[in-house]
């Protein structure tokens, strides 16, 4: 038997391939803002409200996406709701809607008798499990993500490492971040079902952490984050098939191992990288300060100032 082509003859296993692979690629762009903006916990909350959503298609026999869909987009309005009020800041709204969309997907499971497998489908997803109408409805929420981030790119990166200078310019800054949050739910619902309701925070910043390792530029940052998640989508999803255990957890595990090997080699921020350079002693900066330096000075940044 040929664990590399024997796999392809099955079609269930080329959807779950071509899901995970743009899963990942958005995942891996939009995942680039959120290391950056350190905001890691909202991606999680989003992953998180999802779930009575989720819970709720499920048990009426409807599509997980689209019950998913529904949760996030509600999610993401209430937040933003929320926040416009300036009493209430990003991380209380998080914290209020979070935990309340998880308690109500708590008391509708617990209400119903699911059996092991249905449970684990929803809290670590089943991408061999997805039909063609699971992949179309990736692939054009997905497209849609990216898009919308394309479309807006320069406008996306003022509004997230220089708003004061955004505001200063005019630009919608308050619309922007709001934006910025509809696309983080649409990318947890497109990513749902690759890799379930736990582990979906970590298709979105690990291989953007991974990224920032290697490139302090956000385009090439943005396109070596996809990259790194659609290789460890395409290695978990073979080992997946082949000692039939969870996708989504060997997608993660891989997607972390490629991170820890670049903490330790990555040539210029690695930690054998940055020992050499102290023995030298011209360690190179790795603040987050020095990160949005140079992120402001590209030439993404400065074409607004242009316009």
């Amino acid at each position: 038997m040929n664990i590399i082509t024997d796999p392809l003859g099955d079609p269930a296993f080329l959807r779950a391939l071509a899901d995970v692979i743009a899963v990942a690629v958005v995942a891996g762009v939009i995942g680039t803002f959120i290391v950056l903006r350190g905001i890691g916990f909202l991606g999680d909350a989003l992953a998180h409200a999802i779930f009575p959503g989720v819970v709720t298609a499920f048990l009426i026999g409807a599509n997980l996406l689209l019950g998913a869909l529904v949760a996030g987009l509600a999610t993401a309005a209430i937040m933003g709701l929320l926040t416009a009020n300036e009493r209430v800041r990003d991380n209380t709204a998080i914290g209020v809607i979070f935990t309340a969309a998880f308690a109500l997907g708590v008391v509708i499971i617990t209400s119903h008798n699911l059996n092991s497998d249905e449970l684990e489908g929803i809290l670590f997803g089943d991408p061999l499990g997805a039909d063609g109408w699971d992949v179309a409805l990736t692939l054009i929420i997905g497209g849609g993500v990216l898009a919308a981030i394309v479309a807006l790119w320069r406008l996306l990166v003022m509004a997230s490492f220089d708003p004061a200078g955004a505001r200063a310019m005019g630009l919608p800054v308050v619309a922007l971040d709001v934006l910025l949050l509809g696309l983080t739910a649409l990318t947890v619902v497109v990513a749902f079902k690759a890799v379930g309701n736990i582990l979906v925070i970590s298709l979105m910043i690990t291989p953007a952490a991974t990224a920032r390792l290697f490139t302090d530029r956000l385009a090439p940052m943005a396109a070596l984050a996809a990259a790194l998640g659609a290789a460890a989508g395409v290695v978990g999803i073979f080992i997946a098939y082949q000692l039939d255990t969870s996708a989504g957890g060997i997608i993660v595990l891989a997607s972390t191992g490629a991170f820890f090997l670049a903490w330790l080699l990555a040539p210029r921020h690695g930690i054998v990288a940055q020992g050499m350079a102290r023995r030298r002693g011209t360690l190179l900066r790795s603040e987050p300060e020095a990160v949005a330096e140079v992120i402001l000075a590209s030439p993404e940044i400065r074409a607004p100032h242009q316009a």
